[in-house]
């Protein structure tokens, strides 16, 4: 799909987004998409093009990304977002791209449509939880991001496993101002 460029698998997604109305993301090293600033964006992409040898069409792709975010403010849509803590620590650009993806999440975080929790990490994880990250669309879809590929998961009892370890992961997650707590 990359092949091309990242304009292209950029532009696949929009369909599966647009349709979807709740969205849930575990995530344990990376921001998602809909909630990345534009320089994050280009930081993530500017990298994945240069370790994979594509096309340089990064401006276009930056481009369908942010258009892509309208989601976050259109239509009856719910998301639901779970952070591992590293995902805010793990520098992607420099210390200001960082520093402005913080505040952000912040912005982001007030929306009445998105739920956003950070797993400490100190959090108990004596449960086995997933280690890659992955986005439920609905209860239609499930998209995992590995090193060597992108699964997409249709199978419905495949996306209620999912589903169960997001419960779970939320679960341990927290909330609104203990979320925003700098630890000690």
């Amino acid at each position: 799909m990359e092949r091309s460029g990242l304009k292209h698998a950029q532009e696949s997604v929009v369909p599966l987004w647009e349709r979807s109305r709740r969205y849930r993301f575990y995530s344990p090293c990376l921001i998602p998409g809909p909630i990345q600033t534009p320089a994050y964006i280009r930081a993530l992409l500017t990298a994945i093009r240069d370790r994979r040898g594509l096309a340089d069409d990064l401006e276009a792709a930056v481009q369908i990304r942010i258009d892509n975010q309208q989601v976050l403010h259109a239509g009856h849509r719910r998301f639901a977002i779970v952070l591992e803590e590293g995902a805010l620590r793990y520098r992607i650009g420099g210390a200001e791209t960082m520093a402005d993806q913080l505040g952000y999440l912040l912005a982001v975080a007030s929306l009445p449509s998105v739920s956003l929790g950070v797993i400490p990490l100190d959090a108990d994880r004596s449960a086995l939880r997933p280690t890659e990250g992955f986005f439920m669309f609905d209860d239609d879809q499930v998209n995992v991001e590995l090193v060597s590929a992108h699964l997409t998961i249709t199978q419905p009892y495949e996306i209620g496993t999912y589903a169960e370890a997001f419960a779970e992961l939320s679960g341990i997650a927290v909330y609104g101002p203990a979320a925003r707590r700098e630890p000690p």
